[in-house]
């Protein structure tokens, strides 16, 4: 019995020690796509700063991470730390954020046409990131290729099976760059711009890193990525060059409170730490190498590139708007994906044979040739619907990021399949008009007759 009776107290003292333990006892946890380079300088600084806070990190790619949050089985986190905006847009939509209070750093509301806090006051910026293209020196030497001076640039013929670019459902730094030029340029001629950027791609990387790594091997000359993502870790950055376009699309990383975050406490002491003198030197480590929020670290002449906080006349042609950007985030994946990632190879052979067939026309014009290369390029602009219908859509149609291998939603499937549809057709016409605008020059004695099985040279 006394045995019986010690075991029943023992579990009725471990029940009281539960109760008296609050939730909060768990680390502070933070989400973040960040690297573990930048994650571990920020562990140890501020494990210096607050050595009373415990913090554990769940790095994730962005994607996935918002999928984590949003997810039927929540994410039991406090913070959401990464780059893209629109994601946070994405989580404040589903209403995952708690509002988080704006600490003084001196910093405009706007830089460059964007607003660095979120409006409602459900997220902060702590650091800024430019878009560019890196490019490796040797590589367009051997090609006899420049270096892109501004985004349409890479549309250019000569750009043909030379750049790499990932895939904005899988890096949100890319999502955010390709939703950039929907914006700037309008949603039909930022997709024609994308479609021909499309053509000219030498490959689609898996992972947001990938590019300038691709770079660096020289498996391809010219990338499009953002500033910090420029020097691959681990290989030879020699090559490696980082120059922005004429037209400088700034962006704000950013950190968020979670709404079901049960340290919150620690997580406000972290964000005080993030946005501090000395969290905000951290970024200039060459580990990290990031854009610090702070205009005095400009004034100093702490950083090099452009000056985000110069850049305010330059984007004063357009705004970003985060809000639109969120609604339809998948949509904007899903066409991405359908016409331009999976497609890729036939793509671009179809916009070879059109530079071919253009060039072969410049000396001399044949009007039945230049018409179907004509109808070919414009086939190629095309888009399965315009920016009013995809509104509607993204807004009647519950989209989300489904993991590999599993299947979508009946809705999702359907809108998938119709884009998947369009896009065969669309690309089965303009090779068809492509290939007779070849064939006429073949019999006209301009162009080679093709190899049996190659396509065009």
């Amino acid at each position: 019995m006394k045995h019986r009776i010690s075991a029943l107290a023992l579990i009725g003292l471990c029940l009281l020690i539960a109760q008296a333990v609050p939730a909060s006892a768990r680390p502070l946890r933070i989400v973040t796509s960040f690297p573990p380079s930048m994650i571990e300088l920020y562990r140890t600084a501020f494990r210096a700063a607050r050595p009373d806070i415990e913090v554990e990190f769940v790095q994730r790619k962005t994607t996935a991470a918002v999928a984590l949050i949003t997810g039927g089985e929540r994410l039991d986190a406090d913070l959401f730390w990464a780059s893209a905006p629109d994601a946070f847009e994405l989580l404040k939509l589903e209403g995952r954020l708690a509002p988080l209070a704006p600490r003084d750093t001196g910093t405009p509301p706007v830089v460059a046409g964007y607003p660095v806090n979120d409006p409602s006051g459900l997220y902060l910026g702590f650091a800024l990131s430019g878009y560019g293209v890196v490019w490796n020196e040797a590589y367009l030497e051997r090609h006899r290729l420049g270096v892109p001076q501004r985004w349409r640039d890479l549309t250019a013929p000569v750009y043909h099976g030379h750049v790499g670019l990932s895939s904005p459902s899988r890096s949100g730094t890319t999502h955010l760059m390709v939703e950039a030029l929907l914006q700037s340029q309008g949603w039909d001629e930022g997709w024609a711009v994308w479609r021909q950027v499309g053509g000219n791609l030498a490959t689609v990387t898996a992972r947001s890193f990938g590019v300038a790594a691709g770079v660096s091997r020289g498996r391809f000359g010219v990338g499009i990525t953002i500033d910090f993502l420029a020097r691959p870790g681990g290989l030879d950055a020699g090559p490696v060059r980082f120059s922005f376009p004429d037209q400088k699309v700034f962006t704000p990383a950013s950190i968020a409170l979670l709404k079901d975050a049960v340290n919150r406490e620690a997580a406000n002491a972290f964000v005080d730490f993030l946005l501090s003198v000395p969290g905000q030197r951290l970024l200039l480590d060459p580990r990290i190498d990031r854009q610090p929020i702070r205009p005095e670290f400009y004034a100093e002449g702490a950083t090099v590139g452009p000056n985000p906080f110069a850049q305010n006349d330059e984007a004063a042609t357009w705004s970003f708007d985060a809000g639109r950007s969120a609604q339809r985030y998948e949509l904007v994946n899903i066409l991405f994906d359908e016409l331009i990632t999976f497609p890729l190879s036939d793509a671009t052979d179809i916009w070879r044979t059109v530079y071919e067939v253009e060039a072969a026309l410049l000396p001399t014009p044949h009007t039945e040739a230049a018409r179907e290369v004509t109808r070919a390029r414009a086939l190629l602009r095309q888009m399965p619907f315009n920016e009013a219908e995809a509104t509607r859509l993204a807004a009647g149609v519950k989209l989300v990021r489904v993991p590999r291998g599993l299947p979508a939603a009946p809705e999702q499937a359907a809108l998938t399949g119709r884009i998947q549809r369009w896009a065969a057709a669309n690309l089965a016409e303009a090779r068809a008009a492509a290939e007779t605008a070849r064939r006429l020059l073949v019999e006209d004695g301009r162009l080679p007759a093709l190899r049996a099985g190659r396509g065009a040279p």
